[in-house]
């Protein structure tokens, strides 16, 4: 399938799209507190989008039942809210979601710390920042004219200087009328090499890194990935447009 590039017209009503996404995670970032189970969190996004007149991207989607994707501690991506999975003190929980208002989409992730922040331990503290950090220097690297594995070795080297890991099994990816267009967005690579990013690609930038080593495993729900060695792991996304004037976040 080929890179669809949009226009400016198209990378408007995305910025549309990602500003409802936007609402949404401030909206559950504020339920995010201890006591507070993965299904409260998934109530609140699910109405949120209602009132902005928007419909969940998620839900349905590969017949997964829900709007969010709620990923507790060594859970890396796609665990699925609960009414079973209290959250408490000193735990991060990942919180993905992605909507479509006007035939476009938008996909954003935040990881969020439960409780005061003197109840994180530093090695947490740190892996949120540095995920954090490889995000903004991957979406600085999303120039025209550069190279996909600009992108990916940007974080890539951000993560593993911390003495973190960059998940190989789950990367970015395009999005627009679809949720996953091309191309992928791995969040490893060499400078210089792969697809030249063009004025107009959308871009899912969005990097999953691991306290431990990179590899996943997929639980028998056949969604919730985690850390095969039970480390702590941390997910932030945006949807950058690139552009002439170089990158823009659109969430």
């Amino acid at each position: 399938m080929p890179v669809i590039l949009k226009s400016p017209r198209e990378i408007q009503k995305m910025r549309q799209s990602g500003q409802v996404v936007r609402q949404v995670l401030d909206a559950v970032r504020q339920q995010v507190k201890p006591g507070a189970t993965t299904m409260d969190l998934e109530r609140v996004a699910e109405e949120t989008m209602r009132q902005l007149g928007a419909t969940p991207a998620f839900k349905g989607y590969h017949d997964y039942p829900c709007v969010l994707c709620t990923s507790v501690n060594s859970e890396v991506v796609h665990g699925i809210p609960s009414d079973k999975r209290e959250l408490k003190a000193g735990d991060i929980v990942s919180i993905d979601t992605g909507v479509v208002l006007d035939g476009y989409y938008a996909d954003s992730a935040i990881t969020v710390p439960v409780g005061e922040d003197e109840q994180l331990d530093d090695k947490t503290r740190r892996l949120l920042e540095v995920t954090q950090k490889s995000l903004e220097k991957g979406i600085a690297a999303a120039q025209v004219g550069a190279r996909l594995g600009d992108i990916g070795a940007a974080v890539q080297q951000v993560v593993e200087a911390e003495g973190f890991s960059v998940v190989r099994e789950f990367v970015g990816h395009g999005i627009g009328t679809h949720l996953h267009e091309e191309p992928q967005v791995p969040n490893y690579g060499k400078r210089g090499q792969g697809l030249k990013l063009q004025a107009g690609m959308v871009l899912a930038i969005e990097p999953m890194v691991n306290a431990g080593q990179p590899s996943v495993k997929v639980l028998g729900d056949k969604w919730t990935a985690v850390t095969a060695d039970g480390s702590l792991s941390a997910h932030f996304e945006h949807c950058v447009a690139v552009t002439a004037d170089g990158p823009q976040i659109l969430t």
